[in-house]
């Protein structure tokens, strides 16, 4: 057997380290015990339905846990996080000007406590109460685990970190293909940025190479008139997940089908995922013109590099 290295493990690691001092339970009971408790309690009553309070109590544990007040979330913002953890949304999700809470969002990610955010605290406290009541009834019994809410917490940061981490994989698959198109456009390129490249073909027209985010890469030829075609559109899902793969086939097909709408001919998709059967990958995105395998792609000695390399030279006219 040989099994991968714990890699991923390892950085969720020290992202845990992190978000123990910001977002979860022992933070707020640390931020607790350095505020009123009689000024707590009154905020509590103000916010948490005493039924739901009756029922925690019962439980052993502290309305607070489930209820944010202003007291608190003044005290440490960044609490703010907890409660979203704990009700398990993303962040995504959960900023956004749908729930009003994207004045919000600086208290979890900067610990901050803006005016608006400051003057949108008890809104906020008051709509916690209505889904934490809602929580509380839910979970009933399950609550005599003391443990729960931190549990609870973990399981929807976890799905964050990972996330994240799929995130970070896309970012650095399209810097692989961004690397993999400065080598093969090497001797004819003009200007290289960081998102970029600028080279002359053999017209001595120019082309432009961008990181666009939506197709993943587009290359553009400047035409005998003077006007700028896309000529290449390229998605990169780097994800190694096998169980995966056909989601973000997907993406790329939804992609390639606005590609496709601007009259991109070229619309080719790179993945990481050699047992992807090729007759289910094209059925799965129709619009993609071409696959290749991102780690075939990255090496110079592989059949695919030396396919892509003589296409894409081709399709800009070297």
């Amino acid at each position: 057997m040989n099994f991968p290295d714990p890699l991923l493990q390892l950085g969720f690691a020290t992202l845990l380290d992190g978000a123990r001092d910001r977002l979860l339970l022992s933070t707020l009971r640390k931020t607790v015990a350095s505020v009123s408790t009689p000024e707590l309690d009154a905020e509590l009553a103000d916010y948490a339905p005493p039924s739901s309070l009756s029922v925690l109590s019962g439980y052993g544990l502290r309305g607070e846990t489930v209820f944010p007040v202003p007291l608190v979330l003044k005290k440490m913002p960044s609490l703010i996080g907890y409660y979203r953890l704990l009700f398990g949304y993303s962040q995504k999700q959960f900023y956004t000007s749908k729930t009003g809470a994207s004045c919000l969002k600086s208290m979890e990610v900067k610990g901050l406590l803006s005016s608006k955010a400051e003057a949108s605290l008890e809104d906020a406290c008051t709509a916690f109460a209505r889904v934490g009541e809602m929580l509380v009834q839910g979970l009933g019994a399950k609550l005599s685990s003391s443990t729960l809410p931190h549990e609870l917490t973990l399981l929807t940061l976890g799905a964050q970190f990972r996330g994240g981490a799929n995130n970070q994989r896309g970012s650095d698959g399209i810097k692989a293909v961004f690397a993999v198109l400065q080598r093969v456009f090497e001797r004819e390129t003009e200007k290289t940025g960081e998102r970029s490249l600028t080279l002359r073909n053999a017209s001595g027209k120019l082309v432009e190479i961008e990181l666009a985010g939506d197709p993943d890469v587009l290359i553009k030829s400047t035409m005998s008139d003077g006007q700028v075609r896309p000529v290449v559109a390229i998605e990169v899902k780097a994800g190694e997940d096998h169980s995966n793969i056909w989601n973000r086939v997907g993406e790329a097909e939804k992609s390639h089908l606005k590609a496709k709408g601007l009259g991109i001919n070229e619309r080719w998709t790179i993945i990481n995922d050699p047992q992807a059967p090729a007759d289910k990958l094209k059925s799965s995105s129709p619009s993609t013109t071409r696959f290749y395998q991102l780690l075939e792609l990255t090496d110079a000695e592989s059949a695919q590099f030396s396919d892509f390399r003589s296409r894409v030279r081709d399709l800009v006219g070297l």
